[in-house]
Formats: structure tokens, C-alpha cells, sequence
């Protein structure tokens, strides 16, 4: 399996629902770095998984789309714990949006999967990955 990386950053703020996050009930912000990881089996035609510029630009827009936002404010979000863990799998699925629509060239129909990864830390960080 072959597989290319591409890195940005997302800032937000949010709070949480519900004792099990403590202090992190309060508005807080976080920073993240986001690592979205395209995969194929085998290269394309001009050997690539996928245009590294076309995907930096729609991770880009993606988390750029995201950012200096507070997260509890968007209704599309309205009651849900905006946890790491979730707000990869939002990023996974828009991506996967943007590749069935096109937006990332006609390579990338040959992709089979991607990851997103959100760390949150130096220390903590968490995935999402899935099929395409």
C-alpha cells in the first residue's frame, strides 16, 4: 500500500458535555496539527498516490473552513462533544467528500482510503481512517 502525507493546523475552541471531562467543560481552546494520509495500492499512471499540491490546498480549505471558530457555535455541531477524536472523522469525511466530487483531480478516483490524524499534543494525538 502506498500512501502520501500532507500537515496543517486547525485552531478552534469548544467546551464539553458531561462530568467525564472535568475542568475541559469550560470553554477552552485547542491547536492542532492535522496530518491527512491518502492511500492506493498501486501508483497512478504518473506514479503518484495523489497531486501533494491539490491535496494540501483541500486539507487547506477543509481546516481553514474550521478555524478561530468556536466549535460550539456551529449549528451543524449543536449538542455534539467536538472531541479530537470527532473533529477527525469530520475532516476524514469532507475529504472524502471533495475526492468523489472531483475537487482533488481525476487521480485520486484510485484512492482507496484515508486517515486523518489530530494531534493534539506532542504527546497525545488521535485517528480517523476510512475507506474511500
Amino acid at each position: 500500500m502506498f500512501s502520501v502525507t500532507v500537515r496543517d493546523h486547525l485552531m478552534i475552541a469548544h467546551s464539553f458535555h458531561g462530568e467525564v471531562f472535568g475542568p475541559a467543560q469550560r470553554l477552552h481552546g485547542a491547536t492542532y496539527l492535522v496530518d491527512a494520509t491518502f492511500q492506493r495500492p498501486a501508483l497512478d499512471g504518473d506514479n503518484l498516490v495523489i497531486d501533494m499540491g491539490l491535496a494540501a490546498k483541500e486539507v487547506r480549505e477543509i481546516v481553514g473552513d474550521l478555524s478561530y471558530r468556536n466549535l460550539d457555535d456551529v449549528p451543524e455541531f449543536a449538542g455534539a462533544n467536538t472531541t479530537t477524536e470527532f473533529l477527525a472523522k469530520v475532516v476524514a469525511d469532507r475529504l472524502a467528500a471533495r475526492i468523489h466530487d472531483g475537487a482533488l483531480g481525476p487521480g485520486a478516483l484510485g484512492l482507496t482510503g484515508i486517515g486523518v490524524r489530530l494531534h493534539e499534543s506532542h504527546i497525545a494525538w488521535a485517528d480517523y481512517q476510512r475507506a474511500l
